[in-house]
């Protein structure tokens, strides 16, 4: 099974740590999240792995090396400008069967192998993990009728919203609708297929999740993995 992970964005609000390394090699408890995820695509059965990679990509490189430390097939697509998230996928050789693609930035205890299964089993063309998120607005949420008469008056609500978990399965007819060498970025994809009446279907992870993004991400990454070490290495 073959996976891309796209790492080479700058990370520019996790600066400075992301000006000295790239952002996938920031270490959670003294090993890069990107080692994270590798080590965790190998246990669900990934051996053939593409780095998409840019920024600081020679520090990535050096890293991570030709693979053979982790007994895979491991190989890089660089940009040598910014393409967005999907972008990158039209210049990668080789994609002429199902692929999973994930950032470079997550965290978490998904279960690819099932998400691959779940994939194959909907017969869509693209499958996107998604998990559950609540957000808490302080403040009263007032509904009217035509901005004048008051329909409703909900005090602090709480809104739950399905946010996408940065995981993908695509089958290979994606890559036509991304232009080779033009910017794209994945939510644009995403709806393009929708707009063509693809098939797209969600798959709902209910494990641990967490996009680093910012500073208290990063801080937050590093505590739930010192804590949970054996749940995100050896599931």
């Amino acid at each position: 099974m073959k996976a891309v992970i796209l790492a080479g964005g700058k990370g520019t609000r996790l600066a400075p740590y992301s000006t000295i390394l790239p952002k996938p090699l920031l270490p959670i408890d003294g090993v890069p999240i990107l080692d994270v995820i590798i080590r965790q695509l190998i246990r669900y059965g990934f051996k053939d792995v593409t780095l998409a990679v840019g920024h600081l990509a020679e520090l990535v490189m050096a890293y991570c090396g030709d693979g053979t430390k982790y007994n895979i097939r491991l190989t890089y697509s660089r940009e040598e400008r910014p393409l967005g998230t999907a972008g990158p996928l039209a210049t990668i050789p080789g994609l002429n069967e199902p692929f999973l693609v994930t950032n470079g930035d997550v965290l978490t205890t998904m279960d690819f192998a099932d998400m691959w299964r779940f994939h194959k089993q909907q017969g869509a063309i693209a499958t996107l993990a998604v998990t559950k998120r609540d957000v808490k607005i302080e403040l009263g949420v007032v509904r009217s009728q035509d901005g004048v008469w008051v329909d409703e008056y909900i005090e602090k609500p709480t809104l739950n919203y399905s946010v996408s978990a940065g995981v993908y399965v695509f089958e290979p007819a994606v890559l036509t609708y991304i232009p080779r060498g033009l910017p794209l970025d994945l939510p644009d994809l995403i709806l393009k297929l929708g707009r063509d009446n693809q098939r797209v279907a969600c798959y709902l992870h209910d494990g641990y999740w967490l996009h680093i993004s910012r500073e208290d991400d990063y801080k937050t990454a590093i505590q739930e993995f010192v804590s949970h070490r054996d749940e995100f290495l050896n599931q």
